[in-house]
């Protein structure tokens, strides 16, 4: 195998939809920004994309994706129904839409359809916004089965709880009460993001969301913990000891100010993570593991936070913890035939050897270093581009302009 030759990196935590929104949440609402602020203008947007506009956005974030050096993805999908709330005449219509999306890009996909009932940890009702989100424990189940029918060698369904404050305790017990719902699937679910999550599991749930998830849910190597960003030092060991993974997505929690994991605590637990673009501000997994490795960086003010002393090369270490966890993570089994084929040529590689590649791909520079990209064995990128790219991206920039222009 050449030493410029690389495997796929999975991506565990993506929403698709929130392509078309990059960089339209950057303009201060009011005198203290947050999540809950962006949150809403994502809830406006998200009320205007359709099976046809999910498709094409799909499509070319995939795209963009396998250029980068994505060669799977995680689809973390809760548009389900119209804007009003009403259910398509097809309940799997935009979970369709979706499929379609990798099918045509030749990307791994992972549909974690999300169960989402209520607005909050007081079980209060979902709002105008959240309605297209929600079904019951039954219409989740019978949109499981009709898409567990679409399985096939590059494509997998698991199961995505949206968080502790959209899944009431009732109904965790009443899914996971049901024998065939967990074996063996992927089981992802959002948790301890932001402070105010953390503050309101305590007042009404009497303890954190990571301590009353671990102490309520069977937690194990099937799981998923998407960022688990605000932990104690029990949870944390909880979670290493329980082999979730945990989804971390470095660009999309700096960009909605969410906090730093504890990277370097939680290795030395023994604990698995691997990386996701969320909100796809960036679709980059370069990006997301410089940053992962430069936030820990600027918060201990020490070098080489992931190195390791079996791999002391940082950009090795995150590279193989992010491939070994993404690959549990998205439930896909054997990967590694997904391939990327570095640009040998470039002056980022110039004089490479193979202790150094790691490295060079991860910190050496801005430009993508990745030229031909392999899935399953078959060619998806050629010299950095895709096949269908062209018309792919005619499509997404109709789309996106009958998306803003209803703005």
């Amino acid at each position: 195998m050449s030493i410029f030759s690389l495997p796929g990196i999975p991506n565990i935590h993506s929403h698709a939809f929130q392509r078309a929104m990059a960089g339209l949440a950057e303009r201060r609402s009011q005198r203290e920004d947050s999540f809950w602020t962006w949150r809403e203008l994502m809830y406006r947007f998200a009320g205007r994309v359709t099976p046809e506009s999910m498709h094409d956005i799909a499509a070319q974030l995939f795209v963009e994706m396998l250029a980068a050096g994505y060669t799977s993805v995680c689809e973390f999908h809760y548009l389900h129904h119209q804007a009003g709330g009403q259910p398509y005449d097809d309940p799997a219509e935009m979970s369709r839409a979706l499929i379609a999306a990798a099918r045509e890009t030749g990307i791994r996909l992972t549909l974690l359809p999300v169960l989402y009932m209520s607005g909050g940890f007081d079980g209060r009702p979902l709002s105008e916004r959240q309605r297209r989100f929600g079904n019951s424990v039954e219409s989740y189940l019978a949109l499981l089965e009709t898409l567990r029918s679409e399985e096939g060698p590059l494509l997998r369904v698991g199961i995505a709880l949206h968080s502790l404050r959209a899944v009431p305790e009732s109904a965790l017990r009443e899914l996971f009460g049901i024998r065939h719902v967990a074996t063996g699937q992927p089981i992802h679910i959002h948790i301890a993001e932001q402070v105010a999550e953390v503050e309101e599991c305590v007042a009404l749930r009497g303890s954190r969301p990571v301590e009353w998830l671990l102490a309520n849910a069977p937690v194990d190597d099937n799981w998923t913990l998407v960022h688990a960003t605000h932990l104690t030092d029990a949870e944390l060991k909880g979670i290493a000891r329980s082999k979730a993974v945990v989804a971390l997505c470095p660009t999309t929690e700096a960009n909605l100010g969410d906090g730093l994991f504890p990277l370097r605590e939680f290795m030395e637990q023994g604990g698995r993570f691997g990386i996701g673009s969320d909100s796809n501000v960036s679709v980059s997994p370069v990006e997301e593991l410089r940053w992962l490795e430069y936030g820990q960086r600027l918060f201990a003010r020490q070098r080489n936070i992931a190195s390791t002393d079996e791999l002391p090369s940082a950009g090795e270490s995150l590279m193989v913890q992010a491939v070994s966890g993404g690959r549990w993570s998205n439930g896909l089994g054997e990967q590694s035939d997904d391939r990327l084929m570095l640009d040998q040529d470039s002056l980022s590689l110039s004089g490479a050897a193979a202790v150094d590649v790691h490295d060079r791909f991860v910190f050496a520079g801005n430009r993508s270093l990745v030229k031909d990209v392999f899935v399953a064995g078959k060619q998806v990128i050629s010299d950095g581009r895709h096949a269908d790219g062209d018309e792919i991206e005619r499509r997404y920039r109709r789309t996106l302009r009958a998306l803003l222009a209803d703005s």
